[in-house]
């Protein structure tokens, strides 16, 4: 049964949650008041549209339904998630928990995006207080897997559970404090450089290099501890204390005095990243930070650390079933072209065809039983040709698909053929001939695969040899297969 998420106020951290659980096979239903809520929330689902698919090398979900209610009572009836996403007052959420309260499931998850009011406080007047709890995210909701989740422990126990399912990694925090625990750290650096601009040190630009050329990147990957432990070497985190540890007692910084946001500083600081950013629109600064956060995260799974284990994982767990008829062509691949494919031409580079052939033909290994299991065993195939020809261009956020026929699969010999279509229109982008040859790890040489394997190439041989010719293939490579 398909759930359903209701979300209360569609600005861009409401829009992004729609766009995260949408994309994740939920209907989502929105109440905003706001008369440009369709189109703004429209925009951010393009975006997300174009980037979170591409974070999985598997065929994407279906999408959920995409509703707008015409009141909040509406929105909240039937849902089983209720993410509380309105302006940072008070007086205006436990309103707002009060009418969603009225009318919603006793049941239904009652999250709020709050960045700095305890449950406790959220809470107040509540006629069921467990029910209500912060789901802190990260802007966007729908790339960034980091939710702080705070509350009654049974209430973010079942909270954590179901966003684990759509992809996210929730950090149950333990006591509630202000701000919970990401955003005061944002907040003493965003204090140091209020300081260091208004002081005449830095530019906004000047910050901004320091942090995304030299220390974010490593905190993206391990953060502040472990990244600090590699610095203390071989005597590890009590060494680097030891040696860094008296700087804290200098006047290096100014976090415990703030200053004050006079018009002058606040101009200032707005006409530097003017001067930095102006250049581009919101939109055009959204697709760079995405397209730039997926080739990182990408980067990140590919070592499986950091946020891309928990890509790397949720692709576990998505992992499509093998094709299971083997009386007809076989489709052994399905997913999104990711923006760090393409090259200086704008289109997707040839050596990643030999990677979406690669991925193909591991496919059909699997079904005969070429596993990592088998291939640990000391046993493989190797690719020994492949012929491949580019028909059409392919572009990043394209969804495309692989048709592959086997023409023989016997003895040491496993010849495939791959075709490559776009999927909104089945226009073929590229084919290819790809030989594999059955050999022993040890040896690195041919040999002959087990009796098990060979009875599963022959059933595969002969119910796929059965098929005619693809259009696509010339007479003289399906006559010398």
């Amino acid at each position: 049964m398909t759930k359903s998420a209701a979300i209360i106020g569609g600005g861009v951290i409401g829009g992004g949650w729609a766009a995260r659980f949408l994309l994740n096979g939920w209907d989502v239903i929105i109440s905003d008041p706001d008369p440009e809520a369709k189109r703004k929330i429209g925009e951010v689902l393009d975006n997300a549209r174009r980037s979170l698919p591409a974070l999985s090398d598997h065929r994407i979900m279906q999408e959920g339904k995409l509703t707008f209610a015409s009141s909040l009572a509406e929105a909240v009836k039937d849902a089983d998630w209720i993410q509380e996403s309105v302006p940072e007052r008070i007086e205006i959420k436990h309103k707002v928990f009060a009418e969603i309260q009225a009318n919603c499931r006793k049941d239904a998850l009652i999250g709020s995006s709050t960045s700095g009011f305890k449950p406790s406080e959220l809470q107040e007047g509540a006629g069921r207080p467990e029910q209500i709890f912060v789901a802190h995210p990260f802007n966007p909701v729908y790339l960034l897997p980091l939710i702080e989740l705070v509350g009654n422990a049974g209430t973010t126990a079942r909270a954590k559970a179901t966003l684990e399912v759509i992809g996210m990694a929730p950090l149950i925090v333990r006591k509630e404090i202000d701000a919970h625990i990401a955003d005061r750290f944002l907040e003493a650096v965003w204090r140091e450089g209020l300081w260091l601009i208004k002081d005449g040190i830095a530019t906004t630009e000047e910050i901004d290099d320091a942090i995304r050329y030299g220390f974010g990147l490593r905190w993206a990957q391990m953060g502040l501890f472990e990244t600090y432990r590699i610095a203390g070497g071989e005597a590890g985190m009590e060494h680097f204390i030891a040696q860094f540890g008296p700087c804290l007692s200098w006047p290096w910084t100014k976090l415990m005095d703030v200053p004050e946001l006079t018009d002058e500083l606040t101009k200032k600081i707005a006409a530097q990243s003017d001067a930095q950013s102006g250049k581009h629109s919101i939109r055009e600064l959204e697709r760079i930070r995405d397209d730039n956060l997926v080739a990182m995260m990408r980067a990140l799974k590919a070592r499986n650390w950091g946020a891309g284990a928990i890509l790397e994982a949720d692709d576990r767990a998505k992992k499509p079933e093998l094709p299971q008829d083997i009386t007809k062509p076989l489709i052994t691949l399905e997913r999104v072209i990711p923006v760090d494919w393409t090259d200086y031409n704008g289109h997707m580079n040839e050596s990643r065809y030999g990677q979406v052939i690669s991925d193909a033909g591991d496919i059909v290994m699997q079904m005969i039983g070429a596993d990592q299991a088998y291939i640990d065993s000391g046993l493989s195939y190797f690719t020994v040709n492949n012929h491949i020809t580019f028909r059409n261009e392919t572009h990043a956020g394209e969804e495309i698909y692989v048709r592959t026929q086997v023409l023989q699969a016997e003895g040491k010999k496993l010849r495939m053929y791959h075709e490559m279509h776009r999927k909104s229109d089945d226009d073929l982008l590229a084919t290819c001939n790809q030989l594999l040859i059955h050999v022993s790890l040890e040896t690195r040489r041919s040999c002959e695969p087990g009796p098990k394997m060979a009875k599963k190439m022959k059933s595969l041989h002969e119910a796929q040899t059965r098929l005619p010719k693809p259009e696509s293939l010339p007479d003289e490579e399906w006559s010398n297969s």
